[in-house]
Formats: structure tokens, sequence, C-alpha cells
């Protein structure tokens, strides 16, 4: 019945009017950035044609054939879901469609159990309850609950609370006296926030013998508003699961770093493997963990420490005392990433890459199944268009990931495969991770590419309040008495990891957006991110879901079909410069470095990009059309500025991460300029200085691409 509910829904859109009605009046006046005038009149005449093609109702079938069963990476079930993405997109007339193979390191478990010896015997369920008013709630054939990566073994111990399991976590428990040597340690996920795979590696540092990891009402349940059925937020017996991979030193298949895992492909030992951990670690519920934490006792936590379970939070040890055994079947499995193409009409080698990975760690429907609906859906509508004659300048790529929640697998796999293509003609990676989870549209990116991403928002219809998605994205951004004015870019340009575009900006440098409809969402990664969770509270109607078809699609579309690549230098520049000065806030740092060359470097970099606009500006102002290949050589020397920017030995410590300007820190947090950054924290003043001055390097040798490249704009 549930399922009729959201197709009625959508119908009901559709009859008043769908996305399209009352649409505000278009910005025709303004060029859009790269194209002439000529060409930004047509180029709104396809995008618009082509928001005339989206259908909710067929968003929604989609969506729900995703999220029909459980399919994590490398499951027999998530094959299927690859034959599906491959059917849909031939259907839509896609070319070259295929489905690549890679064998990858992919562990399943035996055997997770989790029991307290002392005070009370108690065994945990590691399992979450169903609820009557979703029959997908009882998750039949989801497996056991488990943590990916976790190492085999068993262990007895004393527990220990350690709140977030963060470096400062620890150093506060060994100033209490605490030892967590040998302990079985208990964290939070998310205060502060940190990825699951740094605790684990933390904990492995400190010598901890086991983790468990669990929700806590206060981050993601009932002290944030109503839980699951009823509300958004997780119930009492939500556990959020997900692979703990080192993938912060190395991303993809463990075996095979640096290169892709294809078949013959050379491969190193599990005990080579430096993403893999060599820690017991285990995901639970706020209702297993609480008998636990209610039997330490110790020390009081600090006041930041206390959630929000109805009992004051100590940090033992003991004598809550825990039996925990893990039994991985260290198996390599087969993964299948899905690729299709609409060809270019003039620049088939230059690419615009959309892709979503397709695992779930159960159903997925918000992670990834809603992007997973959005990009088959957005490679019907732009396979239409170019059916009808509107074929695109530059080829768009369509890609569905696989093993994207174990170590970025798929996408690191296929880039890793195809560098040279990729880092000659890639113009742009688009990602779309989890499309939906509420009204709150955000967006990623190199900072070249923020004016592009804020012209497509102006020329969208937000679903509720019916202005331009610009409008509402702005509004949302402000600050209380602000009138509306956000105090900064409304484009994040601070880029971390966690998601599919890692491989493009860190190992290929190529430039990269990541894009999401946001909203209040507690069930993350359990069974309850399923079909009735997104149709009560995510995105009842599929709107925001094909919403975000015509965001992806306009940006792929303006990327592809530009008569110059619409990359500003300027505002890149612009963000370095605050990169740099931020560099002074590390503590000794002013001491130690002297940041007047790379402020020099960028300024100067600033000013080339500046003249570089105003001479491509002019040429496409004139009114008289330049031949395309009269552009040619232009647009590739643009491609190359990003490239230029990559370190050939890349960050000390972590090789594989190459591009001077961005890296992940071991949190999944953005660092920039990761390595200066990464030697001044730890002191390692030399070191910082060789960084430095391979960034001054960097930067001079994008700004000379900059100079090459304003050299060959044709004359007006």
């Amino acid at each position: 019945m549930k399922r009729s509910v959201g197709f009625l829904a959508c119908v009901l859109l559709i009859a008043a009017g769908g996305l399209r009605a009352a649409e505000p009046e278009k910005p025709e006046s303004i060029r859009i950035p790269g194209f002439t005038a000529a060409s930004s009149d047509h180029q709104r005449g396809v995008e618009e044609r082509m928001a005339d093609l989206l259908d909710p109702a067929a968003t929604a079938r989609h969506f729900r054939v995703l999220t029909e069963e459980p399919h994590p990476a490398g499951s027999a079930e998530n094959l299927k879901l690859a034959h599906y993405v491959r059917d849909q997109f031939a259907a839509a007339g896609l070319e070259g469609v295929t489905i690549h193979r890679y064998d990858v390191l992919l562990p399943w478990p035996r055997k997770v159990a989790v029991s307290m010896l002392e005070p009370v015997p108690m065994t945990a369920s590691l399992a979450e309850d169903g609820t009557p008013v979703d029959k997908d709630s009882y998750a039949v054939g989801a497996g056991l609950t488990y943590l990916g990566m976790s190492a085999s073994g068993d262990v007895t111990a004393d527990v220990i609370y350690a709140h977030s399991g963060n470096p400062e976590d620890y150093d506060w428990l060994v100033k209490q006296g605490i030892d967590p040597r040998g302990k079985i340690a208990v964290v939070r996920y998310s205060n502060p926030y940190s990825y699951r795979g740094f605790k684990a590696w933390e904990a492995e540092r400190r010598g901890v013998a086991a983790l468990i990891i669990y929700s806590d009402p206060m981050d993601d349940g009932y002290r944030k508003g109503d839980v699951f059925p009823r509300g958004p937020w997780g119930p009492e017996s939500h556990i959020q699961r997900g692979a703990i991979t080192y993938d912060f030193i190395v991303p993809g298949d463990p075996l095979t770093p640096g290169w892709a895992s294809t078949e013959g492909a050379r491969r190193i030992t599990q005990e080579e493997a430096r993403s893999v951990p060599r820690i017991l670690a285990v995901p639970m519920s706020w209702g297993d963990a609480k008998p636990i934490l209610e039997s330490l006792e110790g020390p009081v936590a600090p006041p930041s420490w206390q959630g929000a379970l109805p009992i004051t939070y100590h940090v033992g040890p003991g004598p809550a005392k825990l039996h925990v055994e893990v039994e991985m079947d260290g198996e390599t499995r087969p993964i299948w990433v899905v690729e299709g193409r609409i060809l270019g009409s003039e620049k088939p080698d230059e690419t615009i890459i959309l892709g979503n990975h397709r695992d779930a760690w159960v159903y997925g429907a918000v992670d990834p199944s809603s992007g997973t609906a959005t990009l088959i859906e957005a490679a019907r509508v732009l396979g239409t268009l170019a059916r009808d004659g509107e074929r695109p300048r530059r080829t768009l790529v369509f890609a569905s990931w696989d093993a994207e929640e174990w170590h970025l697998t798929g996408s690191t796999e296929w880039g890793e495969q195809f560098a040279a293509e990729l880092g000659k003609g890639a113009v742009a990676y688009l990602n779309v991770d989890s499309s939906t989870s509420g009204p709150n549209f955000g967006a990623s990116a190199v900072a070249s590419l923020n004016r592009t991403i804020v012209e497509v928002a102006r020329d969208i219809i937000d679903p509720n309040s019916r202005g331009s998605l610009l409008e509402a994205w702005t509004k949302a951004a402000a600050a209380p008495g602000d009138d509306g004015d956000p105090s900064g870019p409304l484009v994040a340009n601070d880029l971390g990891s966690g998601s599919d575009y890692t491989v493009f900006l860190n190992f290929l440098g190529v430039p990269v957006v990541d894009l999401s409809f946001d909203g209040p969402y507690g069930v993350y990664h359990s069974q309850y991110d399923d079909l009735y969770w997104m149709e009560h509270f995510g995105d009842p109607g599929y709107r925001y879901m094909t919403a975000m078809v015509e965001v992806w699609g306009r940006l792929g579309l303006r990327l592809a079909n530009a008569d110059v690549h619409g990359f500003d230098y300027r505002q890149y520049a612009t963000t370095v410069q605050g990169f740099v000065d931020s560099l002074a806030d590390v503590p000794g740092l002013r001491d130690e470095l002297d940041l007047t060359a790379a402020g020099a470097v960028v300024g100067e970099w600033r000013r080339e990009a500046e003249h570089l606009q105003q001479m491509i500006d002019r040429v496409l102002t004139t009114g008289n059309e330049p031949a395309s290949e009269t552009l040619s050589d232009l647009n590739t020397a643009l491609l190359g500025v990003e490239r230029e920017l990559l370190l050939a030995d890349g960050i000390p410590g972590r090789p594989w991460f190459k591009h001077s300007l961005y890296a992940p820190r071991y949190t999944y947090a953005a660092m920039s300029l990761p390595g200066v950054r990464e030697a001044a924290e730890a002191k390692d003043w030399e070191l910082a200085r060789r960084q430095l001055e391979a960034l001054v390097e960097r930067l001079q040798a994008a700004t000379a691409a900059t100079r090459r490249a304003a050299a060959l704009v044709p004359a007006p």
C-alpha cells in the first residue's frame, strides 16, 4: 500500500503542473559563462526542453526497484541492480554501455557477537527492530550487522567510554590515569564528527583491544526530534553500519594501491596493505549500548561527553567487562561498475562524468538509491535530447559505481584504470552520492566552478518556494538577521573525502562538484533508510529527487556545450589566497615559515586569471561567432591548469593523494594545502619548508598555464 501512496503523490504533482508550474521569470539576458550570446540562448532552450522531460513518476519507479532488497557491495542483489542500471542506460540510448568487473578485497562476516560478562550478563542483539507500519523495516536478507574491514579476533576485557574516540578524548583519559591499552573502548559516532575509520585508526594506535561504535540519541536520535517511524530520526535499535578502512591513506582496493584491480593485476598481501585495520570493531545501537554504559564506574565523564541517555556517563574502566568476537572470511569478491556515454558531436575525447554509487549497507534509500534513481532519470532525459538532435558537443559519461561504502572502491579502480584518458580529456566530475534527504540544496566544488553552479541554480525552480533554487539556497545559507544575504560563498570549497569524487580530484587533478539536497536524517546506514522513510520524510512526491536531475543535467550540459570552458580561475586564486592566509593560524608557523612567496605567486595567478577572463569575455561578447576549431587549443590549455596543481610524489606519507591544494584529514574533514599543513601541525618544520617550496612551484606552474591559455585566445 505504501508504494502506491508515493506513486499517487507523483501523479497528483504532475496533474497540478509538476515541477514546471508557476515558473519565475528566467534571466535570459544573463549570458551563460563560457558561451557567446547566441550559444547561450540556444543552450537555455536546450535546458528548458530537458526540464520539460522531467518525470517524478519515472524517478519513483526506478527508486522502488533500487530499494526493493538489501544490496551491499559484492552481493548477487547488487549485481542484479548493475544489470538493471545497464538496461536502463541502454534504453535511454546511451552508447558504449558496459559493465566493468574488478576483483577486490571485500571480506564478509561469519560471526559477530558482543556480550557483557560483568557486572550483569547481557548479550547484545546487534539487530534492528521492525515496525508493522513498514514491512521493509524487518530487513529480511540483511545479514549480520558489522563494520567492514574489521579484523577477526576474540577479546575479553574491561570497558572504557572514550567519547568520540578522537585523540583529545584518549588524552583526557590518560590524564585521569586511565590506560586504554588492552581495553574495549565504547565511542560515539558523531560528537564531534570523525570518520569511523579514523576512530579505529586512533584506537589501534592507542593499543585498544576492540572498539564499539554506537549511535547516541543526542546525535541522531530522540534529542533531535521524533524518531522513526513517527519522524526522521533514529529509533532505539538503529545501527549505523559502515567500513573502517584507512582510505585516508590510500583509497580503493587495499591489495592494488595505485593501480586498477583488473584481471591479472599484481596484488600485495593483506599484511602489506596500509589501509587494512588490525583492530576488532563492531557497530551498536544505543539500546544495546545503554546497559554497558550504565554499568561503568570510574570518573564522571566531562559535560561535553554526556549524551542523551537517562544516565550519568562514567568513563570506567569497568566494572563492565565485555566479550567481543568477530570472524571475517577474508575473501576477494567481484564488484561491478556500469558505464554508458552520450558521445560528443565535436569533442568526443573531452568528457564530463556524472557518477553515483549503487551499493548500500541495506536498502540505502537516501544513501545511495536516491542518487542512483536520479542518475538513471538523468540518462533518460539527456539521452532523449540526443536522440532528438541535441547531442552535446563533448561526451557525457554516466557511471554507476560499486563498493563506494568500502574504501571508495569502484570509482577509484575505474579512475586508476583509465587515468591516461581522464588526465588528458576529463573536463569535470559531477558527483551525487545521496541526492535527497530533504529540501536544502548544497554544493561543494573546486572554486573554478563556483560561478557555473550558481548560474545553474538561478535557472531552476525550487519545488517548495516556487522561486528560483538560487533564492532558496541563498535564504537557507543566510544567518538570522542577515536579510537573506549569506556571509560567505554559497559553494563550499573545502573538499575532504568520503565520496567518489576523491579519485578524480586527489589522484587525477580533475575539477569536481558534489551535489545534494539535505534534511533531517537520523537513519544513516541503517535498515530504516528505506522506501517508507523516503516517501514519508525525505522526499514525499519525489520532487527534490527529480529536481536534482535538473541540477545535474543542466550543469553537465553547460560544461559539455560551452564555447570556452567556464573555469573561473580568478575565484580559484582568491580561494587559494584564503588557504594560504589560514596557514598562519597553525601554532608556531609564523615563527618558522615565510609565506611571502606563496602569497606573491597566488597574487600573480589572480592577475593572470583576470587578464585571461577579460580576453575570453571580449571574444565571446563581440557578436562574431568564433569557430569551435579556433578555440580548440585554448580549451585544451584551460584543461591543463588544474593538472598543474598535482605533486608528482604526492603528499608525504600518503603519495596516492597528489593534489597540492586538497587532501582529506584522517577524519575525512577537508584540509587545504595538505603537504605544508600536515608537516606544520606535526612541528616538522624542515619538511614543512620543503612542502612549501613544492606548493609554490605548483602554483607557479598553474600561473604559467593560465598565461599560456591567455596567449591562445583568438583575436575578437
